[in-house]
């Protein structure tokens, strides 16, 4: 018999004797027959409450209080050995659960700040193909502030060139690029399964100093190399040749041994060049007013652009511009890239040298043919060059030098068809 139905029944009985002694006569013996079968229906209601009824509301709230999560609540006993078994079961699994969601939640927090504070970039996306969050490291990558501002964006929204890299990569594609600030990222586009559902993420990692590293080992080692081999022979060619032009005595000879005495010095010449590009002295940083530097080397400036044919345009703030570096150094990065920018102007161009806020960002730019996408790969890359008489060291000395102060930079040719070198000290 279901419970509900003995509790109607007891109520049932209740409520017919209350009715029967309202009609039955005070005092007669069926008066108080009906008033003992009222009290044992009362009696039956209590022992079925105490027995039945409140270990199911007991049982009831505990199932309230899974519902809402609440692991710190617990039941009290119903005075019923296995009514309260039950209970003792309950209350040990809320604790057990309570413990578990509190360590789950500690270990959560730890993979937080782990993710946060990670050199990786890690970029989680949501069912509706948005950011739904990332970590620091993303963000700096990307060219945010904070990761709260690239979230609720589509990746195909994030206006920056590792961002246009990361939106085009397919699942479980990871690439590698060099991007037109020297810097060298592997980005990967992964998932993991969450109530049996994929999410996608991607990883950004950083492999600018590994790869830096790599690249400088090997030239390091050929330039070595070659320094020793050449110059070492150059010594000797150069005595003998001077040796044999003070005995000899045809003017045309001597002319001829002292054309190779030059080409010798001009070999020797190179390879110091070449052995320069790994010997940059560690910056020696000082307080600077970056216009008063570049007002004082504008003659400089001037007669490389002239030599070119181009024209320089300087726009310099009045006020002090105080950037901490070594002068000598971004001195000497900034002729080189005015160089360049004057070579790739040519006759007619126009080289413009200014300086942007907020922050400090020097910007040098041309009108020149601008950068092919080819060649877009392949900048600050040892030994590449687009110049017939290139080395491909000056981008190499350019960017080993703004690594090291710790500088962002990026060369790249923009839409209105200008070339621009950005320095943001």
């Amino acid at each position: 018999m279901r419970i509900s139905w003995i509790f109607s029944l007891i109520v049932l009985l209740i409520v017919g004797a209350v009715v029967a002694l309202m009609l039955l006569e005070a005092g007669s013996i069926a008066y108080k027959l009906v008033w003992g079968v009222a009290l044992l229906g009362v009696l039956l209601l209590l022992l079925f409450y105490r027995n039945v009824m409140r270990p199911l509301r007991t049982i009831a709230n505990g199932i309230d209080l899974l519902r809402a999560q609440d692991f710190s609540s617990r039941l009290s006993h119903v005075g019923q050995r296995e009514a309260d078994r039950i209970v003792d079961m309950f209350n040990g699994m809320m604790a057990s659960l309570k413990q578990e969601r509190l360590k789950l939640r500690e270990q959560n927090h730890f993979l937080d700040l782990l993710i946060d504070v990670s050199p990786m970039g890690i970029i989680t996306i949501g069912d509706d193909g948005i950011i739904s969050g990332g970590n620091r490291a993303a963000a700096r990558f990307l060219d945010f502030d904070t990761a709260r501002e690239m979230t609720g964006l589509k990746p195909d929204e994030i206006r920056s060139t590792l961002g246009n890299v990361i939106s085009g990569l397919k699942e479980r594609e990871v690439r590698v690029v060099r991007l037109n600030d020297s810097m060298v990222y592997r980005c990967s586009r992964l998932a993991f399964m969450e109530s049996g559902i994929s999410h996608p993420f991607y990883l950004i990692e950083k492999l600018t100093d590994e790869v830096m590293k790599a690249e400088r080992k090997s030239y390091e080692k050929v330039i070595r190399m070659m320094a020793h081999e050449v110059n070492n022979s150059l010594a000797g060619i150069i005595s003998v040749m001077e040796t044999a032009e003070e005995e000899i005595s045809d003017p045309d000879l001597s002319e001829a041994i002292l054309a190779c005495e030059d080409r010798c010095r001009d070999m020797g010449a190179f390879i110091t060049k070449f052995a320069s590009a790994v010997k940059i002295p560690e910056p020696m940083r000082i307080n600077v007013d970056l216009t008063d530097l570049l007002r004082r080397r504008a003659p400089l400036f001037e007669s490389i652009c002239t030599a070119t044919g181009s024209t320089l345009a300087m726009e310099l703030p009045e006020s002090e511009v105080s950037v901490f570096i070594d002068p000598v150094l971004i001195e000497q990065v900034v002729t080189n890239i005015v160089k360049n920018a004057a070579e790739s102007a040519g006759e007619g161009g126009k080289v413009d040298i200014h300086i942007e806020g907020p922050g400090t960002t020097l910007v040098i730019t041309d009108n020149g043919p601008g950068i092919s996408a080819e060649a877009a790969d392949m900048l600050f890359t040892p030994f590449f060059t687009t110049k017939e008489t290139g080395h491909g060291l000056g981008l190499l000395f350019v960017s080993e030098v703004l690594n090291s102060h710790g500088c962002r930079f990026s060369l790249e040719t923009c839409p209105d068809s200008l070339t621009r070198f950005r320095i943001r000290f």
